[in-house]
């Protein structure tokens, strides 16, 4: 954060294929009532075309966070995370990567993703948002207004 202003809403893209998981993160999400815009998409080259902005995603905004899950179809999140390290563009992109094993834990490790960067399925909402906002530029905003 630069000091000028306010901290941006962090915008979250979320890669997962299990309609499961996605309902309830998003329950968590709106439980929470995270006011974060939240893109989901449900395969790992849909994911590489919206981080490129190529074809149906060509005028995507670029994500501030990505909510990654290893195993998906066709593209694995394997091959999405190199995509995003190895991508000169999005350098600053923060990727939270979701697993359900110690073994994909441990090939994080070995990717050079901090360990504070990935979490076990379903995800912590409090674990993420501590992570989110604990990132100078980016913060979350849960929306602490009751409804009348």
């Amino acid at each position: 954060m630069n000091g000028d202003g306010p901290p941006e809403l962090a915008r979250i893209l979320f890669v997962e294929d299990d309609s499961g998981d996605v309902a309830f993160t998003l329950d968590e999400f709106r439980e929470h009532r995270l006011r974060n815009e939240v893109t989901v998409i449900g395969d790992g080259l849909a994911a590489i075309d919206y981080l490129e902005r190529r074809g149906e995603h060509a005028q995507a905004p670029t994500p501030d966070i990505v909510l990654l899950d290893l195993n998906l179809p066709g593209v694995d999140g394997r091959v999405v995370l190199d995509r995003i390290l190895n991508n000169p563009r999005l350098t600053d992109l923060t990727v939270v990567v979701l697993t359900s094993s110690p073994l994909e834990e441990q090939m994080l490790r070995d990717f050079g993703v901090p360990t504070e960067h990935f979490f076990r399925k379903p995800v912590d909402f409090a674990q993420l948002a501590k992570l989110i906002n604990g990132i100078d530029r980016y913060y979350l905003v849960i929306d602490r207004l009751t409804e009348e």
